[in-house]
């Protein structure tokens, strides 16, 4: 007999859900593309110990009849192929049928769907589903039963017959963490769409239904998270397929010639302050589909070069959409990577796209901002952490209590007060009554009940906190006579939603009852007024200890630094004289003689040809000596000899670039950027007021004048908003 045999199918599905299911978030991830994929416009998700107890994903999908639900837990059983070319043109996020049964030979599983009401019966005509439970690949019960349209998924008691993998999962928290932010960045990619997701004690997100993607970021992450994102919107139509044409013989002549179609980008990207320390707040939709992608990472870094530092990455939430058969998604077993018919193309077209936006956009940073953007490792665009308890609006974390921490537990104790068991006074909350001008009646109540229901509210007023402002206001005005109190204008009938008595009420039922789409209205029209458009009329008022140049505008006092402003000027002059082959150099009296290591002669080696183009005249003299005989202008003495060493000691540091093309790129960047640093204004020296406008003028036109090339702020704005409310006017 053999050694080579057949696994039996449940072994089989078990080696298929180790690929496909590693962690919660996995069977999370596979149950919400097969809501997507039904149609559904509602879904539900509800999870218990961080997935580990139950996952639970309700939709109000298609459904499936009795015979499509036994057929959808058999191994490769899929309603969205037929035939192998189906596989060059996928169009849904599921396709392989592997899902299904991989979850249900590690865990306990429990399906209810139903179609719904068929053509041409009565919308109320009831309609029999199908509930079938599954434990470990095997099938226990399969039952009628009366539901609704749509598809229920239980999965309880992960990995239960798998205990080598269940005790890999992590902590519940960190598990509930995952299923988070898959639930919300799958909730951005489709605003349209209503999502929940339910821990066992609260609700962690409720996103309604929106317009745009702009008000789903405002629903889910505030204000402050959309006043940091800008957004970019491109599209390019294909020149040609990616799929080469069939041969003759297999065309269909009666067919109609297939058109290439078009690649279109749209998203928001993070201004040049707001800088992170790794990628993980890059996310990248490709046809609604959450991918990670070295080609797209790589063009968005290109993107950001020499506008943010090097070794910093900036948010994005980028969606892509093409033809489907641009794209294979065939390539992973849980779909997270892609490969594109037309790489290159892709590549630069998100690059430029990006790179567009922000030489458009010309996104000033705020003086106030600036304090507190130092680049972080944690990731953007999740959801804000929720309080345990249900119905809290705590936004934080819990503050540490003094008993925690030793250190602090003596200073607790010195000003701690005195512990009394006694309930919390209200907070006072500020407004009017709507008392009348009269006093209390001396003989009873003239008008009965009516009279005394007015009082009754009124004394409740005192201890309610103010509600929505009154309808057809949504300036939430806190001078209004109209507050909102219970008995005034701005009250609502009992039982009526917040959207019925106010039209600027939140449709989520948001505590703050501010519109989505209003707020987002506001808040980019705040964006795109606060740009460096007007830095060519700012009026220089002075310096700052010879180092800043202090400008006042009709926005407010800016901050301006004299070194990297005049060092991006410089850094894009040299890149335009580079271009065109016109740079500037001057010989030296003596050849300055300049020692390097024996791998720096190497890296020199390889950039010679391009340091000349650049305006150097160097030499080899002697074997580990280079003789510079003339510079770009700007450049001697020390400064010369500096700038040749850190070019070459940066590009030996990053001779590992892939291609040849992005490696000469980035030399020539490099050899700019070094030489504008040495050659332009030093902190410490003094400037007339001429060379000051003359400074602002040249920076206003510049492509980039929000930072230098290696990624420092230029200006600053102390806008007349916070200088107002500095000095308390607002």
């Amino acid at each position: 007999m053999g050694r080579i045999r057949v696994l039996p199918d449940q072994v089989a599905n078990q080696i298929a859900a180790g690929e496909v299911v590693d962690r919660p978030a996995s069977v999370v991830k596979e149950l919400l593309e097969n809501a997507l994929d039904a149609g559904a416009s509602r879904i539900r998700v509800e999870v218990e110990a961080g997935g580990r107890r139950l996952i639970r994903i309700t939709d109000d999908g298609h459904g499936m009849n009795r015979d499509d639900a036994l057929l959808a837990f058999e191994r490769h059983a899929t309603s969205k192929l037929r035939t192998a070319d189906d596989l060059l043109s996928i169009a849904t996020l599921g396709f392989r049928g592997e899902a299904l049964p991989s979850i249900a030979s590690v865990a306990r599983v429990t399906l209810e769907t139903a179609t719904g009401p068929s053509e041409g019966e009565d919308s109320d005509g009831s309609r029999t589903g199908t509930r079938v439970e599954i434990a470990g690949g095997k099938i226990l019960h399969v039952d009628d039963a009366a539901l609704p349209r749509g598809t229920t998924l239980a999965v309880a008691d992960l990995f239960f017959n798998t205990p080598a993998r269940r005790k890999f999962l992590r902590a519940e928290s960190t598990e509930l963490a995952h299923v988070t932010a898959l639930v919300t960045h799958y909730a951005l990619a489709h605003p349209e769409k209503h999502f929940e997701l339910l821990s066992a004690t609260h609700t962690i997100v409720s996103a309604p239904p929106v317009t745009r993607t702009a008000e789903r970021i405002y629903q889910i992450f505030g204000k402050d998270t959309l006043a940091q994102l800008l957004p970019v919107a491109a599209e390019v139509p294909l020149a040609h397929a990616g799929l080469p044409e069939p041969p003759p013989w297999k065309k269909d002549p009666d067919q109609p010639a297939h058109l290439p179609g078009s690649l279109r980008l749209s998203g928001f990207y993070s201004k040049p302050e707001l800088q992170k320390l790794n990628r993980n707040s890059i996310y990248i939709f490709v046809n609604k589909r959450l991918i990670r992608d070295r080609l797209l990472m790589h063009a968005i870094t290109e993107a950001y070069r020499n506008v943010i530092p090097p070794t910093s990455f900036p948010v994005v939430l980028l969606f892509l959409e093409m033809p489907p058969e641009e794209v294979d998604v065939n390539v992973h077993p849980a779909k997270t990577e892609v490969r594109f018919r037309q790489q290159s193309l892709i590549h630069d077209f998100v690059r430029d796209s990006l790179r567009t936006a922000l030489v458009k956009a010309r996104p000033a940073a705020g003086f106030l901002a600036a304090l507190d953007s130092a680049p972080a490792a944690s990731p953007s665009l999740m959801p804000p952490a929720t309080s345990p308890l249900p119905g809290a609006r705590d936004s934080g974390p819990a503050p540490s209590l003094p008993d925690s921490d030793p250190a602090a537990f003596p200073a607790a104790r010195a000003d701690a007060e005195p512990f009394e068991l006694m309930p919390r006074q209200p907070t006072p909350v500020s407004g009017k009554l709507p008392f009348a001008a009269q006093s209390f009646p001396a003989n009873g109540w003239p008008n009965g009940w009516q009279d005394r229901q007015a009082w009754g509210e009124a004394a409740a007023a005192l201890f309610q906190p103010a509600s929505l402002p009154p309808a057809g206001d949504c300036s939430l005005s806190s001078g209004s006579p109209s507050s909102g109190f219970p008995g005034g204008p701005g009250t609502s009938n009992p039982g009526s939603s917040p959207q019925a008595s106010n039209p600027c009420a939140s449709p989520s039922g948001d505590a703050t009852g501010l519109n989505p789409a209003l707020e987002t209205a506001r808040i980019e029209a705040e964006q795109a007024a606060a740009n460096l458009d007007r830095l060519g009329s700012l009026r220089p008022l002075g310096q700052l200890r010879e180092s800043f140049i202090l400008a006042a505008g009709d926005d407010g006092l800016w901050i301006i630094d004299q070194h990297v402003a005049h060092e991006r000027i410089l850094f894009e002059k040299i890149l335009r004289d580079r271009q065109v082959e016109k740079v500037q150099r001057q010989r030296l009296l003596m050849p300055l003689l300049v020692e390097l290591k024996p791998w720096q002669m190497v890296v020199f080696a390889s950039i010679a040809e391009e340091l000349e183009l650049n305006g150097f005249e160097v030499e080899p003299f002697g074997p580990q000596t280079l003789a510079v005989k003339a510079a770009p202008v700007g450049l001697d003495g020390a400064a010369l000899e500096r700038t040749l060493a850190e070019i070459i000691e940066q590009s030996g540091a990053d001779s590992d670039e892939p291609k040849p093309n992005q490696n000469l790129t980035a030399i020539r960047t490099r050899i700019a950027a070094s030489i504008a640093c040495h050659a332009a204004i030093k902190v410490n020296t003094p400037l007339d007021p001429a060379r000051m406008e003359w400074l602002l003028l040249e920076l206003a036109k510049t492509s980039h004048p929000t930072s230098c090339p290696h990624g420092r702020p230029i200006a600053l704005l102390y806008s007349w908003k916070e200088i107002q409310r500095a000095f308390h006017r607002i």
